[in-house]
């Protein structure tokens, strides 16, 4: 278990480092952990996989907060329904067979990747045109990414950048910035709920969450200064492997 939970907390770096700048960064660290702790239920591997999330996202929003300003009133909105979903999403997923959860995570892991892929401006820091905005808009994006991470969770932070882009016409660091708070949000749902059911491995979870931080805090300085081309490459290269090694043990194994 000392070489397993050494190597977690190195993948829990790099999500958190690649995640600050990209999002996505549980793309990296979802597939390790169903890998590397098979004999756990995907419930109680996810739900530990939200305190290094919460971690590293917590010091990553900090960080974007000091340069964008948030109106208080929608991030309320935004985060309140975010958590509420993202507690109905975990308590799906406590439901729900791990027959059924593998396969269901590989898929969605494989359409994000290959969106990520294709998206040769992701992360890139360009201005987007700015679009007529709605809280009612926003509102529902939360609901459905808020329960999105709350029952699978790969790429929600991803997600919610290219979301508040493409839908509420907002730039790539005020996307961030609202994307990382909600994520709070969501991540805060999932852990209540798994903390009620007895779902978080604290052994685990707790050295990952130092990790992550360390990573998110990195991270998120290097994405507010600069461009990310190769973190990106290195990015979609570390998603490659795990999904290739994640395909062998639904498919293979």
């Amino acid at each position: 278990m000392d070489s397993t939970l050494i190597l977690l907390c190195f993948i829990a770096f790099i999500a958190g480092f690649v995640d600050a700048i990209v999002g996505g960064g549980g793309l990296i660290q979802t597939p390790a952990g169903l890998i590397l702790l098979p004999n756990e239920s995907v419930a109680r591997v996810i739900g530990s996989l939200k305190i290094p999330s919460f971690t590293g996202t917590f010091f990553a929003a900090r960080q974007y907060l000091k340069n964008v300003k948030i109106p208080l009133r929608r991030i309320l909105i935004f985060t309140c329904i975010a958590f509420i979903a993202s507690f109905a999403g975990s308590y799906c997923l406590t439901i729900v067979s791990n027959r059924y959860m593998k396969p269901i995570i590989f898929f969605v892991l494989v359409l994000i990747a290959i969106y990520t892929f294709t998206k040769k401006n992701l992360g890139q820091g360009n201005a987007q045109k700015q679009l007529s905005f709605s809280n009612n808009k926003g509102a529902f994006l939360c609901l459905a990414l808020g329960f999105y991470d709350g029952f699978i969770g790969p790429g929600a932070g991803s997600l919610l950048v290219l979301a508040f882009i493409s839908f509420l016409g907002f730039d790539f660091l005020q996307a961030n910035a609202h994307a990382k708070v909600v994520n709070l949000a969501t991540n805060l749902g999932s852990i209540l709920l798994f903390i009620l059911k007895g779902s978080i491995l604290w052994g685990i979870a707790l050295p990952m969450a130092f990790c992550n931080a360390i990573g998110g805090i990195i991270g998120s300085k290097m994405a507010i200064q600069k461009g990310n081309q190769f973190i990106r490459t290195v990015f979609l290269i570390v998603i490659i492997a795990t999904l290739c090694r994640l395909g062998y043990d639904v498919f293979l194994h």
